[in-house]
C-alpha cells in the first residue's frame, strides 16, 4: 500500500451494532401496512445495516452483540463477529459489553457503536463520519430526527461510555462527546424505529436483504 496522505489519520474502526431479540423488534413499526413479520424485518434492517459497514474501508470488523441464535447466524455468516449480551441489562451495558470485547480482540482498535436499523447506510457516507469523527477522543452522528444517535465513537484508548435511549443526543454532548456535523450522509441518519422512518429509508434506497423482503406489493401512490 502506499503511503497515507498526510492529513487523514489512520484509525480503523471495529464496530459494535445491538441486537435485541428479534422477536421484541421493531413494535413501532406494527400496522406499518400488510408487510413482512416485524422480528423478519428487523433480521433484514440488521442485515443491510452489517453488509454496508462491512463493505466500508474504515471498518476493520463488526461486533454484532445479541442474544437472538438466528440474528447470529446470519450476521456471522456476512462476516460480522457476534457476542452474547452476557450483561443483559439493556442497550448501554450490551454496547459497552461489545466494544469491550472488540478491545479483547485488538487492543489498539478505535471503536463506533451503530444502530442495527440503518436499512439504507451506504459504506461511502459511513467513511466519512468516521473520518470525521477520527479528530476527537469521541464523537457522536445525531439521528434524522435530531434527537437520538445512529453513531458513537471512541478512539484507541478512550471509553465509549454510551447513553443511548430516546434523547440521547443531549446526553452524548453532555457526556462530552463532539457533535459531528458531517454533510451529506443521511443514509448514516436514518435510523427505522416509524412506519414513517421506513418510507424515509425507502426514499433514500434500501439495501439488498430489506428489499428483497419488501418486493412485495407496497401500498401507496403508483401502484
Amino acid at each position: 500500500m502506499g503511503p497515507m496522505k498526510p492529513h487523514v489519520t489512520a484509525v480503523t474502526w471495529t464496530l459494535v451494532v445491538p441486537l435485541k431479540p428479534l422477536s421484541r423488534a421493531k413494535s413501532r413499526l406494527a400496522g406499518a401496512a400488510a408487510g413482512p413479520p416485524l422480528p423478519e424485518l428487523a433480521l433484514a434492517f440488521a442485515q443491510d445495516t452489517v453488509s454496508a459497514a462491512l463493505g466500508c474501508p474504515a471498518v476493520r470488523g463488526v461486533v454484532v452483540v445479541t442474544d437472538d441464535p438466528l440474528a447470529a447466524g446470519e450476521l456471522r455468516a456476512l462476516g460480522a463477529h457476534p457476542a452474547p449480551d452476557l450483561p443483559g441489562d439493556g442497550l448501554n451495558a450490551a454496547l459497552a459489553h461489545g466494544a469491550a470485547t472488540a478491545r479483547a480482540m485488538d487492543p489498539d482498535t478505535a471503536v463506533a457503536a451503530l444502530n442495527a436499523d440503518l436499512p439504507a447506510l451506504r459504506p461511502a457516507e459511513l467513511e466519512r463520519v468516521l473520518n470525521a469523527a477520527s479528530g476527537f477522543a469521541r464523537a457522536f452522528l445525531p439521528d434524522a430526527a435530531e434527537i437520538g444517535t445512529t453513531v458513537l465513537t471512541a478512539l484507541p484508548r478512550t471509553e465509549l461510555s454510551p447513553a443511548f435511549g430516546g434523547p440521547s443526543r443531549t446526553r452524548h454532548r453532555a457526556s462530552g462527546a463532539v457533535e459531528l456535523t458531517t454533510p451529506g450522509v443521511p443514509s448514516v441518519r436514518q435510523d427505522v424505529d416509524t412506519p414513517e422512518d421506513l418510507r424515509a429509508a425507502l426514499a433514500l434506497g434500501v439495501g439488498e436483504f430489506t428489499s428483497a423482503l419488501l418486493a412485495g406489493p407496497v401500498p401507496g401512490p403508483g401502484r
